[in-house]
């Protein structure tokens, strides 16, 4: 069960090798949405002229990634955009389709669902969430930073000019008949983000879940299946698009790529390209999850890099450290006479 927290802590394609993600050896993957020169209908069906020259992902696997046993049903998403809007698709196969939940901000995933996790500017903080089950009733939040550096989530934020619908082939909670899929169709309007229309080949940080819950069928309804010995449902899976490598979606550095191309869709194969300054990210982040350790068996911050154990630790390394916060720099791969930082909450920035 992926980390969320209590009710009122609300948690309310292409692979990177991994030689590229240090300590991590983590390997986010990557999709390239094309432009689209006509909107397509908001009606969850995805059939449209455009949809249908978007690529699907790949399947989706378990948030912990191959370790773990393949996803019973498959999932797969494909996104494109325009001048106003993100659009997002996902088809979702699933024989028994089940949601119950109809009020705005339920906490969704105590049902079967589809999530959406969203960090444009690759900090990891004041990032997005939206939960979308069967029925079409929406959960959308902000989290200011992740849960693991103190982060709140911002439940009362609501999406301004969100369009999205759901369509369902099958029928919906009736447990006599096998279902074939549900699909869900965002358009996200970019001046509800406060980040601008995306330039030709910029790269957001993006991520997908599918909560699957076990059912049974009582009483002609489904119902969770309980684990004997607990007395309780037994946990949900969790099936990701890219896969965390741990039990935990609110880390967002773990997260995909979507990079973003004019390049009209169906028209041309753009590759996903890494831009260089991830890799210097990455060691940062080495450097904060060691910092972090340190502290954790010390009481306090190591002063110089050298202290701490890193598997490459970088000659460049600059600390300032005091008895509660730390920053650590690195200089930038792409701007000369920049650098990139990180401080003791995880934000990552360049200056």
């Amino acid at each position: 069960m992926y980390v969320k927290q209590t009710l009122l802590c609300l948690c309310l394609a292409i692979c990177i090798g991994p030689m590229a993600w240090g300590q991590t050896e983590h390997s986010p993957r990557s999709y390239v949405a094309h432009r689209t020169p006509e909107k397509p209908i908001i009606d969850g069906k995805l059939d449209d002229t455009y949809w249908q020259l978007a690529p699907w992902s790949e399947a989706f696997v378990d948030i912990e990634g191959d370790i773990r046993p393949k996803p019973a049903h498959l999932t797969r998403m494909k996104m494109m955009w325009d001048e106003d809007f993100f659009y997002i698709g996902v088809k979702l196969n699933e024989p028994h389709i089940w949601a119950t939940y109809t009020q705005r901000e339920a906490v969704i995933f105590h049902e079967n669902d589809i999530e959406v996790f969203l960090d444009p500017n690759g900090d990891t903080h004041n990032y997005y969430e939206w939960e979308i089950n069967a029925l079409g009733t929406l959960w959308d939040l902000l989290l200011t930073k992740p849960y693991k550096d103190g982060g709140k989530p911002l439940n009362g934020w609501n999406i301004n000019d969100f369009e999205y619908a759901v369509h369902v082939e099958g029928t919906l909670n009736d447990p006599s008949n096998i279902d074939d899929y549900w699909s869900v169709e965002m358009a996200i309007p970019w001046a509800s983000l406060s980040y601008g229309v995306p330039k030709d080949g910029q790269q957001w940080r993006i991520n997908f879940s599918r909560v699957q819950w076990q059912l049974e069928v009582a009483d002609n309804s489904y119902q969770k299946v309980i684990n004997p010995e607990t007395g309780k449902a037994f946990p949900e899976d969790n099936w990701v698009w890219s896969p965390q490598g741990v039990i935990n979606m609110h880390v967002p550095d773990r997260w995909g790529f979507v990079q973003f191309s004019t390049e009209e869709v169906g028209k041309g194969n753009v590759a996903f390209e890494l831009r260089p300054d991830e890799q210097v990210k990455t060691w940062l982040r080495d450097y904060y999850h060691a910092q972090k350790a340190h502290f954790k068996e010390n009481g306090a911050y190591a002063l110089t890099p050298e202290i701490l154990s890193i598997k490459n630790p970088h000659p460049q390394a600059a600390f300032e450290v005091t008895a509660t916060r730390f920053k650590i720099s690195l200089p930038s791969l792409e701007d000369s006479g920049r650098s990139w930082h990180i401080v003791e909450d995880g934000r990552v920035w360049k200056q």
